[in-house]
């Protein structure tokens, strides 16, 4: 088969329907069981304005066609929400799969000087390209993304995803303190820079703005609070950082912030969690934290295989999960080994079975969407194939490779089949991804 990249046309969606299998959720399977689930065996979509207008039974909304309306004809296929990646950084593209570190090693040995070449913006403008290309080709329709200290890299992502119409939020890192020399800004420029590209990007056709303190150790406090300042002064803008992924990290900010009952504390003394406020890995907090961050509204992105690939820990879901918090998942790139999300819950299934917490496919497959979409309080827009939603899917081919289709031909239920994807799967089962219901990618 070939593979097409082409981006959406600019401008108004033409109206369209699409037939397959059709799966979203309507709340979390964990706690609603089926309930929680939209499935139509042979369902169809009719879309309007890059918007879901309506979504049921092939049989009921068939009548409802014109003649001329062009029909993407997915049956035999599954149909999903367009995954949503809550914690990724475009910027280490080059050194996935860098062997041998853990994380404080790994920032300086790999980390930084990849970031370093960010100053391009020539390479910045083609990793860009390239990394919204790969989004799209495994299914990926939204992300949360760190970009480098660079405005440059920060304004070549929002561009590359404006072209392909891609609901991205991301932002320039803040760092002012330990990082080498040409990746160190200051309290003052971190944040000029920052509000330029406010002004030009947040809000802009699908785009929206992350304030980026890449962790407390490399922001000064003067930094943290103008952080904070951006963060409350914007409407509708986001925070995204690292929260306690390692424990070398955990004890190094405990060094740093003494009088703080705890590593999130640190966050929340400068003003830093609320809606909107996402914080990667969270492996080493405690019930406290917990609640403090559903109280607040703050979300935690689960990165499950960049975690077991540095070494960090196991990510209690449960707990967080007990306390109400938002939780969404992230591949993490580069520490993370892929940019399949269905990967990635293959490998959230195997650290929560490390820890006697079996992760159902429906759940995991929810964590992957409408969870993701409720952790960055985008639901109602992404996430889902209700009426009224955008209409980003990915489309999953149960005839992927020999392996998968001989085992999804021993399943008999939905279930079987969504766990054969997240454990069997991979860019591959990725048969088509749709961005504001037109084609962005196909295999």
């Amino acid at each position: 088969m070939t593979e097409n990249h082409a981006s959406p046309s600019i401008g108004s969606p033409m109206p369209r329907a699409v037939r397959g299998e059709i799966l979203y959720f309507t709340g979390d399977p964990a706690a609603l069981g089926e309930r929680a689930l939209a499935h139509f065996d042979d369902g169809l979509m009719l879309l309007r304005d890059g918007r879901v207008e309506a979504v049921g039974g092939a049989a009921d909304l068939l009548p409802r066609l014109s003649a001329d309306m062009p029909l993407d004809d997915y049956r035999g296929k599954l149909i999903l929400p367009g995954f949503i990646d809550t914690h990724i950084h475009y910027a280490q593209l080059d050194v996935i799969a860098s062997h041998g570190e853990q994380l404080l090693n790994w920032l300086q040995k790999y980390t930084f000087p990849a970031e370093a070449r960010f100053a391009d913006p020539a390479h910045a403008a083609a990793a860009a390209d390239f990394f919204c290309d790969e989004l799209l080709r495994n299914g990926t329709t939204t992300a949360l993304a760190f970009a480098t200290v660079h405005p440059a890299s920060a304004d070549a992502l929002f561009a590359a995803a404006c072209a392909r119409r891609m609901r991205m939020i991301t932002g320039k890192v803040l760092m002012d303190q330990h990082c080498p020399a040409d990746l160190c800004d200051t309290g003052t420029t971190g944040e000029a820079e920052s509000r330029a590209l406010i002004e030009r990007w947040h809000g802009r056709d699908r785009l929206l703005y992350a304030v980026t303190p890449r962790f407390p150790a490399t922001s000064s406090a003067a930094q943290m609070h103008a952080a904070a300042r951006l963060f409350a002064e914007y409407p509708g803008l986001y925070l995204q950082s690292h929260l306690a992924e390692n424990r070398d990290e955990v004890a190094w900010i405990g060094r740093m912030y003494p009088a703080a009952r705890s590593y999130l504390d640190v966050f929340a003394r400068f003003g830093q969690l609320g809606p909107r406020s996402v914080f990667a890995h969270c492996i080493w907090i405690d019930d406290e934290d917990r609640e403090h961050m559903a109280d607040t509204g703050a979300a935690i992105s689960f990165c499950p295989t960049s975690n077991l690939f540095l070494g960090s820990g196991l990510f209690d879901l449960g707990r967080a999960r007990a306390h109400g918090v938002r939780v969404g998942i992230g591949t993490d790139v580069g520490a993370g080994t892929s940019f399949s999300m269905l990967q990635t819950l293959g490998e959230a299934y195997k650290v929560l079975q490390l820890q006697g917490q079996p992760l159902g496919a429906e759940e995991a497959f929810y964590l992957a969407t409408l969870g993701g979409a409720r952790s960055l309080h985008l639901e109602g827009r992404i996430g889902s194939l209700a009426p009224g939603c955008e209409a980003d899917f990915v489309v999953l081919d149960p005839a992927a490779t020999p392996l998968v289709a001989r085992r999804m031909g021993g399943c008999t239920t939905l279930a079987e089949r969504l766990f054969v994807f997240m454990t069997l799967g991979d860019d591959r089962a990725v048969f088509a991804t749709h961005v504001l219901g037109e084609p962005a990618w196909r295999r």
